[in-house]
């Protein structure tokens, strides 16, 4: 029975992190795509201001405890019952992106975080899951989220057991949320989205001036 229910949850943190990576690929396709339209139409910036209306009349319509953002995602981990509405995700998406587009600025760091926990929690949900599981799948999806955003798996595993431990290290989750970010960001990979790499030996510090002596 207890091997059972460990193949059951590993089947669902797999699933889950496969959908956290395809929605991400998305999400960074997206993002691309109108990066470029952007730079093409420079008046764009001009609808920022209606874009930012639009946005929050979203949130108020159909958000409901969306809005809350990550700090949603925290409390359900840690304190269970809250819950985090599915429609998080795709209100997530559209403002990030529809942002981007009219050249506001807004960090990809959240929408990962939004769309792993929103996803994550939806299939907890569905499978009834409780107690230590449901914490598992849910920093699984953070951890799922981070690494397929950002085509770093570990450090999204890392992420995961770290911020959301409140200062601590819950290597229990480890083995979990290494695992869905490795399937998230193969996932997205899968898709064909390709991150930029950053050659730390091309970032030189600048070469100060030697002081006078005295």
């Amino acid at each position: 029975m207890f091997t059972r229910l460990r193949i059951r949850f590993a089947l669902a943190l797999l699933a889950m992190a496969l959908a956290v990576g395809t929605a991400c690929a998305g999400f960074l396709w997206s993002l691309d795509a109108v990066t470029r339209l952007r730079f093409a139409a420079p008046w764009l910036l001009y609808g920022l201001p209606l874009c930012g209306l639009a946005v929050a009349w979203l949130y108020r319509r159909f958000g409901a405890r969306a809005e809350g953002g990550n700090n949603l995602i925290l409390d359900e981990i840690h304190e269970p019952g809250g819950g985090v509405p599915l429609a998080m995700a795709p209100l997530v998406l559209i403002g990030t992106v529809a942002t981007h587009l009219f050249g506001g600025s807004a960090g990809r760091e959240g929408t990962a975080v939004q769309l792993g926990g929103s996803l994550a929690h939806g299939l907890v949900d569905r499978l009834g899951l409780t107690g230590k599981a449901r914490r598992l799948l849910l920093m699984g999806g953070v951890a799922a989220g981070f690494g397929a955003v950002f085509g770093t798996p570990l450090a999204g595993a890392v992420f995961a057991i770290e911020v959301l431990a409140l200062g601590g290290l819950d290597l229990a989750a480890l083995v979990p949320c290494l695992v869905a970010a490795l399937a998230g960001d193969f996932a997205c990979r899968l898709w064909g989205i390709h991150h930029t790499p950053i050659l730390m030996s091309a970032c030189r510090r600048p070469t100060l001036p030697a002081l006078p002596c005295c």
